[in-house]
């Protein structure tokens, strides 16, 4: 069979690597790539955004299976196109896509499925929102715990995290005023903040039965001890010991059982990757958010530990039997994700600079280095092409030791500028 990835980040490089893996498998094509996929497949020169370009290039060269890394073309409805033209294509339809790309229409679905998550309101411009936010905090003004969301795709920096009235009102004029996330702020939402811990468990589901996955912990914040900005991630753990098996199986009945079924009566049935994001409550877990494929750098450390055949689970997806997959195995050992990025990032960076030392980490027992922006220059060498740019994975006996093993292959690698959060899965390390 041949397989075509879409997408060039880190995500996608897991998933390349782990689909080469299939004995089922003879090409994986992966479009645009980066210089990490061009090394365990073959990297085509089209936009993960050229969704005809992409139909015509997976028609021509018969591929058998396509999956869709990133959300933007989930969003934009590459998977009715594929199968409009008679092609197996892994992700959820435009329709149920919705479910990351409109925040209200995701609260709509929370609130229809009875899922806990944050009380909120939609808004249609700024004027209702800045009169809603002067009235309810009048006498409180530096006491106003809200989150202010832009309604569309904002590449994870749509939602501003408020502590005063001010800062409501600057995150109103930013997302609907100023328009700095673009048309994803016509529309927003502002709705309570909630406090705890984070986690996202994700979930294979072909509408009908529901897989969950081991769960696993990000870090957004750019700095240790979670200080900085945001940013699309800085290195992931899994499994995480936040989430018991109770707290599992409750998320599993309480949240996603029930969305699966109200997005089936709503007749917009999802098929593809349900990640929940999570804030772990005092009160018990509640969404944060719904994405609709995998986590990234999460997947990088999860398919590290996946011994099921990966490209079987994703047929039967598609195929609509996934009843018949079973249980998936996994490798008892924990995995971590170290992302090594551009200096200057989550903000402005430089490209083009040459990384050295990826052999060396090559060469490390239980370690992959995932790439996520990289590309080759002229010479060949391949150079830092992103703000993240490197995902170096490991496994290891316990997490200490998957940690110890990612940052020794860390230190292998360098560029001019690199660097690279320090405590990374510290949080499970009691």
């Amino acid at each position: 069979m041949k397989v075509l990835i879409i997408g060039n980040g880190g995500r996608e490089h897991a998933i390349t690597w782990k689909v080469a893996q299939s004995p089922r498998v003879d090409r994986v094509f992966v479009a645009p790539g980066n210089a990490g996929t061009a090394m365990d497949a073959e990297n085509v020169d089209i936009g993960a955004g050229d969704i005809n370009g992409l139909v015509k290039f997976a028609k021509e060269n018969e591929v058998g299976l396509t999956i869709v890394g990133p959300e933007v073309p989930l969003c934009d409805g590459i998977v009715d196109a594929f199968g409009d033209s008679g092609l197996k294509i892994f992700g959820p339809s435009k329709a149920a896509a919705q479910l990351e790309g409109s925040k209200v229409f995701c609260k709509n679905i929370l609130r229809a499925a009875d899922v806990p998550t944050a009380e909120f309101q939609e808004f249609r411009d700024a004027s209702t929102a800045e009169v809603f936010i002067n009235e309810r905090y009048s006498e409180t003004p530096e006491d106003c715990p809200v989150v202010v969301k832009a309604d569309g795709l904002a590449a994870g920096k749509g939602a501003i995290v408020c502590k005063t009235r001010d800062d409501a009102l600057e995150a109103i004029d930013m997302i609907a005023r100023e328009r700095q996330f673009g048309s994803a702020g016509d529309k927003l939402i502002i709705e309570e903040r909630m406090s705890g811990g984070e986690a996202s468990i994700l979930a294979i589901t072909d509408g009908k039965t529901i897989l969950t996955l081991p769960p696993a912990e990000d870090h957004k914040r750019a700095y240790d001890d979670d200080q900085g900005p945001n940013t699309g991630g800085m290195g992931a753990y899994c499994p995480t010991p936040s989430i018991t098996d109770e707290t599992l199986r409750w998320v599993e009945s309480n949240v996603l059982v029930p969305t699966v079924h109200v997005m089936k009566r709503s007749r917009q049935p999802f098929r593809g990757i349900l990640y929940a994001g999570l804030m772990l409550t005092p009160h018990g877990p509640k969404v944060l958010e719904y994405n609709v494929r995998f986590g990234d750098p999460e997947c990088q450390p999860m398919l590290m530990r996946l011994k099921t055949d990966f490209v079987d689970v994703i047929e039967a997806t598609v195929d609509r039997r996934l009843s018949e997959i079973g249980e998936l195995e996994w490798d008892d050992r924990p995995s971590v994700c170290v992302v090594m990025a551009s200096e200057g990032y989550p903000d402005a960076y430089e490209k083009g600079k040459v990384i050295r030392g990826l052999e060396d980490a090559a060469k490390l027992e239980d370690v992959k280095v995932f790439h996520a922006g990289t590309t080759h220059n002229e010479a060949g060498e391949v150079v830092t092409n992103g703000g993240r740019v490197l995902g170096v994975t490991a496994l290891g006996s316990s997490v200490s030791n998957a940690k110890l093993r990612a940052y020794e292959a860390v230190k292998c690698i360098r560029w001019d500028g690199a660097w690279c959060r320090k405590d990374i899965s510290d949080k499970a390390i009691v």
